[in-house]
């Protein structure tokens, strides 16, 4: 169900964070439903499973998922809304940096790529 991409520039840790809410964010992860163990996680993925745990943590302090010992992590029922408010606004950041860093790199500057955005949004 995820997928990683060694070869892309961002961290291994961080692609996984993405599919993880964004399976979420579309309905192919629902409330309550059960994520692979940290192992199987990095079995599958080929990747360290320190790696895994790491975004579990991440998404469990952010209140996104919920680890019940013994049992297996889960995807949180409902967040408050206040949680789902710093989580869009945490993804945008994130989405916000990566076309600026991206952007800079073909030889943009903000204010073109600002123009751009709202140019094609009408």
């Amino acid at each position: 169900m995820f997928q990683v991409d060694p070869k892309d520039p961002t961290p291994i840790y961080a692609q996984l964070e993405r599919a993880i809410r964004t399976a979420i964010a579309t309905g192919k992860l629902t409330a309550g439903a059960r994520l692979p163990t940290v192992r199987q996680m990095a079995v599958d993925l080929h990747v360290n499973a320190n790696t895994v745990a790491r975004v579990y943590a991440e998404l469990e302090k952010t209140e996104v998922v919920e680890t019940q010992r013994g049992v297996g992590t889960f995807v949180r029922s409902s967040p408050a809304p206040s949680v789902v408010n710093r989580n869009r606004e945490r993804e945008l950041g994130k989405l916000i940096a990566r076309l600026t860093t991206d952007a800079s790199a073909l030889g943009y500057t903000i204010p073109e790529v600002i123009e751009h955005l709202t140019r094609n949004q009408k």
